[in-house]
């Protein structure tokens, strides 16, 4: 007798696109005798009288072979909260705008159910932080990250002062916006707009980017994954007259409000995120691929433009090259031949 095989389904429910997806999902995997499970927050728009039903808790993964999330990424760092802790992978169908974090588009979704129902995908380890609150040398609260960890001001009109750290040692004071700790997953997220670099998914490193820092020396920096970050969240700043008070966000979704004197450290998450990668098929209208390596994901996710790229120039002109020599190959084959038949006698000797 087969194991069953357990999918757990979320979906951004608000949009009615998402909805729609979802309910074709949950359709196609019950008739491939999966069992899918809803979340009871959910259960309305997807759930079906075959669908099991669990609560919004990181027990709904429970044995679980999968999730997959439709929605954009928000959705997925959402649905991360219920994975992490139970070791369960994640599969993404972006509909939302960019959609780094998922694994298909919309116009691959019936490849990408069959290719789950088929066993056929492979596991990828991402990167996150673990992130910790310090007051009075005393930790007051702990969180993680896939994406990043930011900490900002806590009012539009005040600058804030931070003091930053990098292994216990003061690397620099910043009147800042704020500072981005990311994750290489994270590098084309939050930390991509405050001008940090792009990092490739497998490489093992910490980030950390200054948000609109007035610095001399305020440029993005990558460190080791063994480093340990921290910003420390100064008094008075600069001269402004009042205390400046901040806010910690990890992935945009866990608030944490910091007073002045506070510490947050971040160093390597002690659990990455699990993601479902596809096996690479072509795809969609144009024939892009479901799990294309992720130059090919950067340059589609951004519209980076390639036309006149001079590796395609080289291949055009191999085409050429290739072309020119078979033809003076066939040009030579046909000398040869006609000088042998000039040297042929004219009959019997």
């Amino acid at each position: 007798m087969k194991p069953e095989r357990t999918v757990l389904v979320v979906a951004h429910v608000e949009r009615p696109a998402a909805v729609r997806v979802a309910r074709i999902v949950v359709d196609r995997l019950t008739a491939a005798g999966m069992t899918v499970r809803v979340l009871a927050s959910e259960a309305a728009e997807l759930g079906t009288a075959d669908t099991e039903i669990a609560p919004p808790t990181a027990l709904a993964a429970n044995d679980a072979e999968m999730m997959l999330v439709i929605g954009g990424d928000g959705t997925l760092l959402r649905a991360a909260e219920l994975a992490r802790p139970a070791g369960v992978p994640l599969l993404g169908v972006n509909l939302g705008h960019v959609g780094f974090l998922a694994e298909a588009e919309p116009e691959d979704l019936s490849e990408a159910v069959d290719q789950v129902v088929g066993g056929k995908y492979e596991i990828e380890r991402r990167m996150t932080v673990d992130v910790s609150v310090r007051a009075n040398g005393d930790v007051i609260t702990t969180t993680w990250a896939l994406n990043e960890a930011s900490v900002e001001k806590g009012a539009r009109e005040r600058m804030l002062d931070l003091v930053m750290e990098v292994d216990g040692r003061p690397l620099s004071r910043w009147g800042c916006d704020g500072v981005v700790f990311a994750t290489p997953t994270g590098s084309t997220a939050y930390a991509f707009s405050a001008g940090g670099p792009v990092v490739w998914p497998e490489v093992e490193a910490l980030l950390l980017a200054p948000i609109s820092a007035h610095a001399l020396f305020a440029r993005p920096m990558v460190v080791s994954p063994r480093s340990v970050l921290a910003a420390e969240v100064i008094g008075p700043a600069w001269g402004q007259g009042e205390t400046s008070r901040a806010v910690l966000w990890c992935d945009g979704r866990r608030r944490v409000d910091l007073d002045p004197g506070a510490r947050v450290e971040v160093r390597r998450g002690s659990q990455p995120v699990l993601l479902a990668r596809l096996r690479g098929v072509s795809a969609g209208a144009e024939g892009s691929e479901i799990s294309a390596p992720f130059t090919d994901r950067l340059v589609a996710k951004f519209d980076l433009p390639v036309t006149g790229w001079r590796g395609k120039g080289d291949r055009r002109q191999a085409a050429h090259d290739g072309t020119a020599a078979q033809q003076e190959a066939a040009a030579r084959r046909e000398t040869l031949a006609a000088r042998q038949r000039d040297e042929e006698p004219g009959g019997d000797a």
